[in-house]
């Protein structure tokens, strides 16, 4: 017996603006509305929509014989609320099946996990009110940012209630085991663990259209049979990718939409096949191994690790930056702010700085607005230091920029941030 769990994780940040040194002081609006409402009605029109119009189809043809679990971000519901919301009716149809699964996770698609509990707890507590609100659902599995996964975190997760939570079946973790079976850490004995099987999510996520492949063309047969030749060595297979695979990172003329119509007949042709969701998955076998993670896996690149958001400094200083803000942003008790602050944890930001070069992270380049790791940076850098500037004043209410003392003209910028430079300065005392 081979039970597919086909999991399907759906996120678009809010991206930030080409924010300039001589933007500091005099703009506080962060995010580029007209470049995220352009990519996300893309994505919604290639990807999003037609695929869960397939989707849907196949529940219903199937009799409910094929299932699929989503993990879907907050800042992607605030965007679809905002910019499409026919997509979420479409979720919430999937969902109003019964075969569909949500998973829990940050709000904000973060790092804070890494960097503050208080920050991690309170974004999973949004982000289960977010689909508590919009599908009615209570999520019983979580997955963490990227598939972040240690020891350490088994035993954290498994405090807040969940059945099981998500990983990557990294081969420095596993050595000579299996990903397809059910596992459990060292450090949490009541939390079950799902391990992504890598080969197989990347041969459709990554490789479907690469006719350099030698297993190009990818067919539903041809797949199907890789899956079947699991039965008798292991039990579930986690197919494990982003939703945008169908239809923008693997564009319609692929034939990937062909593909994902087909590939559940083939699999279940074979009477030893059946798809599952992740909590049913967790519930139909038992642990058959303990695994001992102490360094964090992830999902991204060949690496399986951090490396891809914190492998450079750039990306480093970054997130140390937005995090040190943390006890003033909540001191401040500015509801803008904080959601600034928060939109600005999205790991996103610091993938843009990523100076690695990895085939496998070419797809994520469709949507990087920046032309260079250098330029997210300093961007990110200047908003940062605009966010101090409005901390300084929320904390001193009596206080502000006086325009009227600022620099007139164009030639006037650098005094301007001399200004700024020296007000931040003097409460910082």
């Amino acid at each position: 017996m081979a039970s597919i769990c086909f999991y399907l994780h759906v996120h678009q940040p809010w991206r930030i603006k080409r924010f300039s040194v001589f933007d500091i002081g005099h703009n506080y609006s962060y995010f580029d509305d007209e470049r995220n409402k352009l990519y996300l009605e893309r994505i919604a029109r290639k990807s999003y929509l037609p695929t869960n119009r397939i989707l849907l189809d196949l529940i219903n043809q199937t009799e409910g014989k094929f299932k699929v679990s989503f993990s879907i971000t907050g800042t992607l519901l605030e965007q679809l609320e905002k910019f499409a919301p026919e997509v979420i009716v479409s979720f919430q149809n999937l969902v109003k099946t019964g075969k569909v699964e949500l998973l829990a996770e940050t709000y904000y698609h973060s790092l804070a996990y890494l960097y503050s509990k208080k920050e991690f707890n309170e974004q999973v507590e949004m982000h289960r009110k977010k689909l508590k609100e919009l599908f009615n659902y209570q999520p019983k599995i979580f997955r963490n940012t990227e598939l972040m996964f240690n020891n350490e975190m088994a035993n954290y997760v498994q405090k807040l209630n969940y059945q099981g939570i998500l990983a990557e079946g990294a081969d420095h973790v596993l050595g000579w085991r299996s990903p397809n079976f059910v596992y459990n850490a060292k450090t949490a004995d009541n939390i079950k663990l799902l391990l992504r099987n890598y080969r197989l999510s990347d041969d459709i996520s990554f490789r479907f259209s690469s006719k350099d492949w030698t297993d190009w063309p990818l067919t539903a047969d041809k797949f199907a049979a890789w899956v079947n030749q699991i039965n008798g060595n292991g039990e579930v297979v986690n197919l494990f990718m982003d939703y945008e695979t169908f239809g923008e990172h693997q564009w319609e003329d692929t034939g990937i939409f062909e593909f994902l119509k087909a590939f559940p007949y083939k699999v279940l042709s074979h009477p030893d096949n059946n798809f599952k969701t992740c909590s049913e998955a967790l519930a139909a076998y038992p642990v058959r191994g303990q695994l001992d993670i102490h360094s964090m896996t992830a999902w991204a690149d060949v690496e399986r690790d951090l490396s891809a958001w914190l492998g450079n400094r750039m990306q480093q200083r970054a997130a140390e930056a937005i995090y040190a803000l943390e006890e003033n942003v909540r001191a401040s008790r500015d509801q803008k702010i904080i959601e600034d602050w928060r939109r600005l944890q999205t790991s996103d930001h610091f993938y843009y700085m990523c100076t690695k070069w990895f085939a496998d992270g070419d797809v994520h380049k469709y949507f990087n607005p920046y032309e260079s790791p250098y330029e997210c940076f300093i961007a990110f850098m200047n908003i940062i230091t605009d966010l101090k500037l409005r901390l300084k004043i929320a904390s001193c209410p009596q206080t502000e920029i006086k325009q009227a003392e600022m620099p007139k003209g164009r030639k006037s910028k650098i005094n301007q941030l001399k200004y700024i430079s020296q007000f931040l300065q003097t409460y910082e005392k």
